[in-house]
């Protein structure tokens, strides 16, 4: 479980932000690493059960914490937070899972972040032929009640080839497709939140499905791949 070792850790490195504290703290470091290596292997156990997720160990499915500061203006060495996330494995799986360990604002968030321009390509032309699915999802009780809704980054103009007056107007400006839920402290400090993480994972899944059969067949139900 994630304890109040690495919420502490990660309150004190926001303070301390230099290499001088960390190599001087690095107990605190390597032992909020610990915690967040086993809560990120329970949570791609969990997640094997129901989705075929890529085989990677829990190490790697960690971010590191030090900051690439070579093209920021923000020279701090490390990141506030940690994060990790799972990949679905093959190519009829689509969509990805990431989790964002942070004091007040740790979250977890699904779905498309940055599809390529052949697969956002797919995605209008499979929503602008038929948006009832898409809408279906984003309207379900359950699915409103934990996300709140398909949420992400829209162009502000209509993108090429679809009329300004397209019922789906709104779907086909998006440029990302994602879903998230915040985690107060207490709850990230709860000895089962790798389960409470794994089951709101499992509620993505419609919209994964959905999504899944729109990037690999066409139009007509034919599937793009072998």
């Amino acid at each position: 479980m994630i304890t109040n070792k690495t919420l502490d850790f990660l309150k004190k490195i926001s303070e301390n932000n230099d290499r001088d504290w960390f190599q001087a703290n690095k107990n605190l470091y390597e032992n909020s690493h610990e915690e967040m290596i086993s809560f990120a292997g329970s949570l791609n156990e969990l997640m094997k059960k129901h989705d075929l997720i890529e085989d990677v160990s829990a190490k790697k499915s960690l971010f590191r914490i030090y900051r690439d500061v070579r093209f920021s203006k923000d020279k701090s060495p490390y990141k506030q937070h940690w994060a990790g996330s799972l990949k679905r494995a093959t190519v009829w799986r689509r969509g990805g899972y990431y989790y964002h360990i942070e004091p007040g604002n740790s979250m977890i968030a699904a779905g498309f972040w940055n599809p390529s321009p052949q697969d956002l390509k797919l995605i209008r032309s499979q929503i602008a032929f038929d948006p009832a699915p898409i809408e279906k999802i984003n309207t379900e009780s359950e699915f409103v009640k934990t996300f709140g809704g398909i949420e992400g980054e829209k162009l502000i103009k209509s993108p090429k080839d679809f009329s300004p007056d397209h019922e789906a107007i709104e779907w086909l400006k998006h440029k990302q497709f994602i879903v998230h839920k915040q985690f107060t402290d207490k709850e990230v400090m709860d000895k089962n939140f790798a389960t409470i993480v794994d089951e709101t994972f499992q509620k993505v899944r419609p919209f994964f499905d959905y999504m899944s059969e729109i990037l690999t067949t066409n139009v007509n139900g034919e599937p793009l791949y072998k």
